[in-house]
């Protein structure tokens, strides 16, 4: 591509050097340029792309990106004329129109159903995907768990919930190259508010739900509704692929309104508590499953879901919703919902026959792991016991809050590390150990400190008794801790496995 086919795509960018200079790669990473690539130079949280583009001019990238206002950073480039420049009024905003532009907009022969919440995000991307795998539609997936078509894997997140633009530009070029007709995309609010989700033309919009989380990023809760929101405003300006746009909202949560003013798509409500478009009624709950009759103007059929909780029927109902309006017919609908198998690290059952029941959940804020140990507790014939850390590099109120509700929910406490990153692990660690303290929990009694995650989840289950139920809470599907220095390998699903086997 030469980058004089990028200017209809980037209002008010401009080049200078030689418009006819052609890429075939796009980089926002230095280390990661090859020859012939575009290198986007990114003002980030810690450290400036612009700091980077001789390392980059010397890797073999034959265009620089360049924001307008870090002129003082790359005049020199532009006086000498030895390398094409693309000036652009934001840089993070067309690496995601460059990385769309190169893969030839993927988005635009998808149909895209984006989905957006504090909490159920995952659960739901992959209810959604095996829903309509089931109907026999071609789908792939980007979620924080997997990216994949089927069984087959087309990338990874790595350490972001959301992948940087130019992989999610790539996975959904994949998808089209590999015949699918739909993508589902998890829209997390990083996601949406650093412009990674740019030019995901969505078609179906759908929210779970909205509290208060990533608060250290988005600076107040108002703005991280505001990130969630975008996704509603794409419906108006995405591409026209002959399907109606649609907005799945929550009746029931308080965000129905902000989210129904955000767009003029067409609006189909679900909820249990308010009259919605698509509705519970008569919910029960037989072992580990939800049995519940979903009724709405199309049709009234009984649903046997195999994973507990309200939260996972309103995650059946939304998929219901978005059924629906892709044209799904209620029978293929309810054979999707009954056959999932769940997502990975998701209320996700080990059983190995052993007499007490582990779970493993990705819940990791104050909220998710309230909603996970109250469902648990209800559950439980004997005690609960929870393993858990807290992440690092977010808002330290996060920890006393997830001590607070496991002093009240669980029996017995391991607090343990999550991925503490660049802070100190012992420091999170004793945070969350006073909050539970201070709720009047003993060391020794009613929680202990066991700062490797495996070491914590083997001892769990070795004092676990009949009927008690352990929950290894805040990983989910993630396969490694991330210290300070270094990191090591820890899938709490397989290391539970392990341990009950022996």
């Amino acid at each position: 591509m030469r980058i004089s086919d990028l200017e209809q795509h980037l209002p008010g960018s401009r080049i200078l050097g030689d418009a006819a200079a052609e890429f075939d790669a796009v980089s926002y990473d230095s280390r990661s340029v090859s020859t012939g690539s575009l290198f986007v130079a990114i003002p980030g949280f810690h450290v400036d792309g612009h700091d980077f583009l001789d390392a980059a001019i010397a890797a073999g990238a034959g265009v620089l990106c360049v924001q307008a206002d870090h002129e003082a950073k790359w005049r020199s480039l532009a006086e000498s004329d030895a390398t094409a420049l693309l000036v652009v009024p934001d840089a993070r905003a067309a690496l995601a129109t460059i990385s769309a532009a190169l893969n030839g907009f993927p988005a635009r022969k998808l149909n895209v159903i984006g989905v957006t919440g504090t909490d159920g995000k995952t659960s739901l991307s992959h209810l959604v995907t095996h829903v309509f795998e089931t109907a026999g539609e071609r789908s792939g997936l980007i979620s924080t768990a997997e990216c994949r078509i089927g069984a087959e894997v087309i990338g990874e997140s790595g350490r972001f919930t959301t992948p940087e633009s130019p992989d999610v530009q790539a996975m959904l070029a994949t998808m089209v190259d590999r015949g699918c007709r739909w993508a589902v995309i998890e829209a997390t609010s990083h996601g949406l508010a650093l412009n990674r989700l740019d030019n995901i033309e969505p078609d179906i919009a759908v929210v779970t739900n909205v509290g208060a989380d990533h608060l250290d990023f988005h600076g107040s809760v108002e703005e991280y509704v505001s990130a969630k929101g975008r996704l509603f405003e794409m419906l108006d300006h995405a591409t026209n692929k002959g399907v109606q746009k649609v907005a799945v909202l929550n009746r029931d949560d308080p965000s129905y309104a902000l989210f129904r003013d955000r767009t003029s798509a067409h609006i189909v409500t679900y909820g249990i508590e308010a009259e919605a478009d698509v509705r519970a009624i008569d919910i029960a709950y037989e072992g580990w499953a939800s049995v519940f009759t979903v009724r709405s103007d199309r049709a009234e059929f009984r649903v046997k879901l195999p994973s507990p909780g309200s939260f996972n029927v309103y995650n059946a109902l939304a998929t219901t919703a978005i059924g629906s309006a892709a044209g799904l017919d209620p029978e293929t609908i309810v054979r999707g919902l009954e056959s999932w198998p769940g997502a990975p690290g998701r209320m996700q059952l080990i059983d190995e026959g052993q007499p007490f029941t582990v779970v493993v959940d990705f819940a990791h804020s104050r909220d998710s792991l309230r909603r996970v140990l109250k469902l648990l507790r209800e559950r439980a014939s004997g005690r609960v016991i929870a393993v858990f850390g807290c992440i690092g590099e977010r808002e330290r109120e996060r920890r006393a809050g997830m001590g607070n509700v496991a002093a009240e929910l669980a029996d017995f406490t391991i607090v343990t590390d999550d991925n503490p990153y660049t802070e100190d692990r012992d420091t999170i660690i004793a945070e969350i150990a006073e909050a539970i303290r201070s709720n009047g929990k003993r060391e020794g009694d009613g929680f202990e400190i066991i700062p490797d995650r495996r070491e914590a989840i083997a001892r769990a289950l070795h004092i676990a008794r009949d009927g008690d139920t352990v929950l290894l809470a805040g990983k989910g599907h993630e396969k490694t801790v991330v210290m300070t220095k270094g990191s090591y390998a820890c899938n709490d699903a397989e290391v539970a496995r392990s341990v009950l086997q022996k």
